[in-house]
């Protein structure tokens, strides 16, 4: 499975969005880096181009980033 997630830093609610093939590594490496990090969401998928696009979708389309943020009620 690929996942794309959303992290928030909790100090200056500041998103971050990524991917990845292992979910619990990378938030640990996260959390390592910075202890305020949380992760508030996620999605699974099948293959990984779909995750990338997902990923890059977020990351580069505001409206689909500011449809999240809403469902999200946190930033």
């Amino acid at each position: 499975m690929y996942y794309v997630y959303v992290l928030r830093d909790k100090i200056s609610n500041t998103p971050y969005i990524d991917k990845t093939n292992n979910l619990e590594q990378s938030l640990k490496q996260h959390q390592t880096a910075n202890k305020n990090i949380e992760l508030v969401y996620y999605e699974a998928y099948k293959e990984e181009k779909m995750a990338r696009n997902r990923e890059n979708t977020l990351n580069t389309h505001g409206s689909a980033w500011e449809g999240l943020r809403r469902r999200l009620k946190i930033f």
